[in-house]
């Protein structure tokens, strides 16, 4: 997790000084999934907005989602509601979610896919819903909150790219790692440079901290950890 540039004065926010290394008597406490499925008034939001993806690019009711366990227990920092496999779809991957399985994607396993992707610059149009949703919640949130944003790491973020699903072991990913390191390496160039963008317009738009999930570093060995 990465503070932003500190501001002149000293912050006051928990999380923002704990990041500058101030041991606190209480240390600042938030959860990666703060909203979700625990939450009867999160069901009920997501029943409204349709499905997952149309309450991820919905700003009112992602930021309502958001605030939800901040009204309930006071985290010290609220989580931008969104998902990492939002980029690849803004970079132009086919992407749905399969109830009681979860995400699917068209696959990167081919220079003929890999070209089919759309330039970085274009990412911003499909995302900007998530923008405003960090609008919204630098407005709604109470002055003590901390807002984070956050994005997938480029080898996450690819693992789903490439098999077009979670796997247990990412096999899919290290495959084409082996067998084709120049397209496996174009495509983390190209995922790098979406997150940079991505990130970049998340501050802009007011998270004070990002976070960077890389949940399948874990199956990286040696030189390529």
């Amino acid at each position: 997790m990465t503070q932003l540039p500190a501001p002149a004065e000293a912050p006051t926010k928990t999380i923002l000084r704990a990041l500058q290394g101030e041991a606190q008597a209480v240390p600042p406490v938030w959860m990666m999934r703060q909203a979700g499925r625990y939450l009867p008034e999160y069901r009920a939001t997501r029943e409204k907005a349709g499905d997952f993806l149309s309450l991820c690019y919905n700003p009112d009711l992602a930021a309502e989602v958001t605030l939800q366990p901040i009204r309930r227990y006071g985290f010290d920092a609220a989580i931008l509601f969104a998902d990492i496999l939002l980029l690849p779809q803004a970079l132009g991957a086919d992407l749905w979610f399969v109830t009681g399985e979860g995400p699917r994607l068209s696959t990167i396993t081919s220079e003929e896919d890999f070209a089919r992707l759309k330039p970085v610059h274009a990412i911003d149009e499909t995302l900007s819903p998530v923008y405003e949703t960090l609008r919204i919640l630098r407005r709604a949130l109470p002055a003590e909150t901390t807002l984070i944003g956050f994005a997938g790491a480029p080898w996450t973020v690819a693992t789903y790219m490439i098999a077009g699903r979670g796997t247990p072991d990412q096999g899919p990913a290290h495959a084409l790692k082996t067998e084709n390191r120049a397209l496996f390496e174009q495509l983390l160039g190209k995922i790098t440079e979406g997150t940079i963008e991505y990130l970049s317009r998340q501050i802009e738009a007011g998270a004070e901290v990002v976070k960077i999930f890389d949940s399948w570093a874990g199956s990286l060995q040696g030189d390529d950890f």
